[in-house]
């Protein structure tokens, strides 16, 4: 299985969803075994400076492979996903090399139509994940985990020249909590430039510089 489909599925199995009225910050217990996934996977990958702060924020770096004064760059993420569905038990369904037309969600008369969503019609001959129409699927912003972290791999894997990269994973952004959690240590106030990472139609990564 492509390593990037894999971590997501494995993001996806994990009930994440923010909390309305809630104090405590990250909101809900399922978002901490997520952080604390991704704080394992980043140590295990050989990241340098990782942490788990007492709020909820993961970060680490993976330095820098090539000499000079290169500016750092840093990839943002939540964790959380939304509340208005359940998260719980979610169970994908992929299809590979969409051909058109109406998707089936599970066993049942849900169906994913071209006709209430035209932008499937751009999608054609790509794979697609869905649910099967009982819960979320948690792509926001799970995909973005998985595409920074299988982006991390591919940098190592490949040996591909790079100055120092920065991730940083948050919870409860649902409830404008998530940047609240994040502090910079003093040597890195001045950088990086942060981007966030979310999912597409066009299965790009979409960023924003810097996030507000």
């Amino acid at each position: 299985m492509d390593k990037l489909l894999e971590r997501f599925l494995q993001y996806v199995s994990l009930d994440t969803q923010s909390k309305a009225g809630v104090r405590q910050v990250p909101s809900t217990e399922g978002q901490w075994k997520l952080l604390r996934l991704l704080q394992a996977q980043l140590e295990e990958m050989g990241l340098v400076n990782v942490t788990l702060s007492e709020k909820g924020t993961v970060m680490g770096t993976l330095a820098a492979n090539v000499a000079g004064d290169i500016p750092p760059i840093g990839f943002i993420s939540h964790v959380d996903t939304a509340p208005d569905f359940s998260g719980k038990h979610v169970s994908p369904q992929i299809v590979e090399n969409y051909r058109g037309g109406d998707i089936a969600l599970g066993i049942g008369d849900e169906v994913l139509s071209p006709v209430m969503f035209p932008v499937l019609h751009q999608l054609l001959g790509q794979t697609l994940i869905t649910t099967d129409g009982k819960t979320l699927l948690g792509a926001d912003d799970k995909a973005g985990i998985a595409e920074i972290m299988t982006a991390l791999a591919t940098l190592q894997a490949k040996n591909i020249p790079h100055g120092d990269i920065r991730v940083a994973f948050t919870p409860t952004k649902r409830w404008g909590k998530g940047r609240s959690t994040l502090t910079l240590p003093p040597s890195t106030r001045a950088g990086p430039t942060p981007l966030t990472a979310a999912a597409s139609a066009s299965w790009s990564l979409r960023t924003s510089m810097p996030p507000r």
